[in-house]
């Protein structure tokens, strides 16, 4: 595929819509890659890396390992995924704490959106489609009422938390974030960014990495061979993870070092939660069509 800068331009922004999804925990990168049109050539950008690529890469045939893993793409993508991580992880978090009823409603409209255009994507409905959805629905509520963890910060530990939630990041529905919440690392791997701790960045990264290579290729075989069943079980994902973004909550518990949360019915910025959840439905709407217009 030949592509101009400004095209690679625009995927750095995508990128930069991924980084500030995957800041949120309760948000899946995966749902706005899927959003904006490039779900599946994120994951087969990611399976190219692989025994071949990293011996043209070590055997100095550059250029031939850049093309091999698609390397101006995914240049783009993380360099737009970094620009957000690092400029947004302060803006973020600030945000959650003191804002969290007008941050949820957005991405409740955002992913309560992204259901339904990635549901219009498979092609018929039946039982086994059906069935995939249920499942992938109940697995990913389950998820959201899980309790956190208190957990070690041995280094093989945050390898391991980068390797899990690195899988959930590229999945829709299931953030990667709420995962580490899970796991009892959100906050501190969130800390490692703000402070540039660079020990904990690098055992994570490396974590991630390998996770992020190996489990790209089970999903793109999946995408290749069962596409409809494997959508369904990511809407059912998006759809059960709406418990965890519902932007109204009470805390019930906060014994575990992260409070432990209950939705409850609208008690508080109720239009402003309403519009907020219209810009974020409005917005996915905006890119899909864009996505379409642009693959046309």
């Amino acid at each position: 595929m030949e592509r101009k800068l400004k095209d690679y331009a625009f995927i750095a922004l995508k990128g930069m819509g991924m980084g500030a999804a995957d800041v949120v925990p309760g948000v899946s990168g995966g749902t706005i890659a899927f959003i904006v049109g490039i779900y599946d050539e994120l994951i087969e950008t990611i399976k190219s890396i692989n025994a071949e690529s990293i011996r043209l890469f070590f055997t100095g045939h550059w250029a031939r390992f850049w093309e091999k893993i698609n390397g101006n793409f995914l240049f783009s993508l993380l360099l737009g995924i970094g620009i957000s991580v690092f400029s947004l992880a302060k803006v973020i978090t600030w945000l959650l704490l003191n804002h969290p009823i007008l941050v949820w409603s957005f991405f409740f409209g955002l992913v309560l959106a992204s259901t339904w255009f990635v549901g219009k994507d498979i092609k018929g409905w039946n039982w086994k489609t059906v069935t995939g959805f249920i499942v992938g629905a109940i697995v990913a509520y389950y998820i959201t009422v899980a309790t956190p963890a208190e957990t070690s910060t041995h280094p093989l530990f945050i390898f391991l938390c980068g390797a899990i939630a690195i899988c959930a990041m590229i999945l829709p529905g299931i953030s990667g974030s709420f995962i580490l919440v899970l796991l009892g690392k959100y906050f501190y791997i969130m800390e490692a960014v703000k402070t540039l701790d660079i020990k904990t960045l690098v055992i994570f990264g490396v974590g991630a990495f390998l996770g992020i290579t190996t489990f790209s290729r089970l999903l793109s075989f999946a995408l290749k061979h069962f596409r409809n069943i494997t959508l369904a079980v990511l809407t059912g994902f998006m759809l059960g993870s709406l418990n965890k973004v519902w932007p109204w909550k009470e805390i019930v518990d906060n014994t575990h070092g992260m409070p432990i949360e209950a939705n409850i019915l609208p008690n508080a910025y109720i239009g402003e939660a309403v519009v907020l959840m219209l810009v974020g439905f409005l917005l996915v709407y905006f890119l899909e069509k864009l996505s379409a217009k642009t693959a046309r």
